[in-house]
């Protein structure tokens, strides 16, 4: 097998992240569902499932730069220290090549050499079965990496949704659209997770889909935890001369008496208009905002200059 580096295109010093990025993109690229006309898609796929099993698992990437283990994952065989350990001869490159024989001899019966090899590959081996010539060949447990074929997406939804719950369309990566139902007091940062609609891979069962819940900032709503704050608007006449006002909530619009002389910035509260909570709801926040009509108005301004003339007041007195 190539260099896993070279298969996933990445340089050695990329980071989990850029792998994990390189791997996904391959992956859909080569998958052979979507190449059945290509004969060897299969092939090229297994390859990157492979260098994926190396590079994405940061101590076989580690193993692998320290040159412990090889492309495929399997040990690199190194000697054995203090000269003991089966004897060699020199082989083609003037590299030495091991017989391990599991019989015979005093101290070799026994699976002694397994003993010894799972000494050295931290119980790696999972075990002997005869080879030509009478050799015992051994296999070594790399362990399953298990690939993440999860799929994270966002989903802005509206706080009247987030409160009420509904149904949603959201479109994966994949181009795929699904239909995805939002449960009743979901909150940001809430994920909701669909089992099966993730990343498929052969031989891996497929992941799932994760969705994570952004609440939308509302146009007149200003969410405090559980408590909504609004700034409603009032007329000059309304804020002098006192009545009620219609206020939106997120249910039905309710009114809420303003009491005569009511200065801009007073805020009133309306208990239990809020977002549902644990044990009850949070309440509503109504700040009232004095609102001037547009425009120039020639008798508002006269009447106006009567009033300053008649009853002069300085609402800033007290700063100083």
């Amino acid at each position: 097998m190539r260099d896993p580096y070279e298969v996933l295109g990445v340089p050695r010093s990329a980071s989990a992240a850029a792998i994990k990025s390189a791997y996904r993109k391959l992956a859909k690229k080569h998958h052979p569902d979507s190449n059945k006309d290509d004969p060897k898609a299969a092939e090229r796929f297994s390859e990157i499932n492979s260098a994926n099993e190396i590079l994405g698992d940061e101590d076989k990437r580690k193993q692998f730069d320290r040159g412990e283990i090889d492309a495929e994952g399997k040990p690199r065989f190194q000697g054995f220290p203090g000269g003991g350990g089966p004897r060699g001869r020199a082989g083609p490159g003037g590299f030495e090549s091991y017989t391990f024989r599991s019989g015979g001899g005093p101290g070799a019966g026994g699976g002694a050499f397994e003993d010894i090899l799972n000494s050295m590959f931290g119980g790696g081996v999972r075990g002997a079965r005869p080879g030509a010539g009478g050799g015992a060949q051994f296999d070594f447990d790399t362990g399953g990496i298990g690939l993440d074929l999860d799929v994270n997406v966002a989903m802005s939804v509206s706080l009247e949704e987030s409160v009420k719950g509904g149904e949603k369309r959201v479109r994966l990566p994949t181009g795929k659209e699904l239909n995805v139902k939002i449960p009743a007091g979901v909150t940001e940062g809430q994920q909701i997770r669909l089992r099966g609609q993730g990343e498929s891979a052969q031989g891996h069962p497929p992941g799932d889909l994760l969705i994570t819940i952004n609440i939308a900032p509302h146009p007149f709503f200003k969410v405090e935890g559980a408590d909504l704050r609004i700034d409603l608007p009032v007329a000059l006449y309304e804020a002098v001369l006192g009545g009620k006002v219609r206020v939106p909530t997120l249910g039905n619009a309710v009114e809420l008496s303003v009491p005569k002389n009511t200065s801009s910035g007073r805020t009133f509260r309306l208990k239990g208009k809020g977002l549902p909570k644990s044990g009850g709801t949070g309440d509503l926040f109504v700040t009232i905002r004095i609102m001037l009509p547009d425009g120039n108005d020639a008798e508002l301004e006269a009447l106006m200059e009567k009033w300053r003339d008649q009853h002069p007041y300085n609402p800033r007195s007290g700063l100083g």
